[in-house]
């Protein structure tokens, strides 16, 4: 048996990690495959983000919103590595107004960070993986794909597209041994969310829409993470996995 905070059992030592989007979700889940074992690979487009991850990581700079950076960041993982067997993508920007405020370059901005990088990391992760006969690939969306929030209309639409992405790809790829998933956290603390949680009343108004009673943490999401992207779950893609505290149930 396993000691508890183990994830030994998960199979995930020796394999090949990239790991895209250097926050709090993306720092942590890199941390936990470390800890299982892994060789880790992780990409942001922030050196002060990532100058503050695990010093084990392969840490590389890069702008998933374009083609190159996107191509690039799986190229130096397998240069280093030798190989990529799991693809994270945990990259996500989000602005709050209502939809006759959006402007067209933040619609713009938000679908290519959200939701065209993960197409475009896919693919070429994609493309590796269906020719080896082998991958696991992992998406964060949001409770925000599924549910019509105010004021969140470019985030909610990337992520909406963002799981339909996924399906499609789990689909074309489900008889090369490449498995597509994706995990949608509910309203979680982050340095994306931190802000607006500590106006006055925020954090108490979203706590009470939950019906497990707390916000969601960046821990509450890497085991849902590495299970998906783990040996153990070679029969499991095309899902939504709401790590939500049960929102999606109210």
């Amino acid at each position: 048996m396993t000691g508890a905070g183990t994830t030994d059992w998960l199979g995930l030592a020796g394999q090949r990690i990239l790991v895209a989007g250097a926050g709090g979700i993306g720092a942590a889940c890199a941390a936990a495959f470390l800890d299982a074992g892994a060789h880790v690979g992780i990409v942001d487009i922030s050196t002060e983000r990532l100058a503050a991850v695990d010093a084990r990581t392969l840490s590389m700079t890069e702008d998933v919103s374009t083609v190159e950076g996107c191509e690039d960041a799986v190229r130096r993982t397998v240069d280093e590595f030798g190989g990529l067997d799991v693809l994270v993508h945990a990259v996500g920007v989000n602005n709050r107004v209502p939809v006759l405020d959006v402007e067209d370059r933040d619609w713009q901005r938000i679908l290519d960070i959200n939701l065209s990088s993960a197409f475009r990391l896919g693919r070429a992760a994609g493309r590796l993986m269906v020719n080896a006969g082998h991958g696991r690939q992992v998406y964060l969306s949001s409770v925000s794909g599924l549910l019509a929030h105010p004021d969140h209309a470019p985030y909610a639409a990337s992520k909406g597209g963002l799981d339909q992405l996924v399906r499609v790809m789990a689909r074309e790829w489900a008889g090369s041994g490449v498995t597509v998933n994706a995990v949608a956290p509910g309203y979680t603390e982050t340095d994306l969310t931190r802000e607006h949680l500590n106006r006055p009343g925020v954090r108490e108004h979203y706590t009470a829409l939950v019906p497990a009673g707390r916000l969601g943490a960046v821990e509450d999401l890497t085991g849902p993470v590495l299970f998906l992207a783990s040996p153990q779950a070679a029969f499991v893609t095309g899902h939504v996995l709401y790590a939500d505290g049960g929102r999606t149930l109210v």
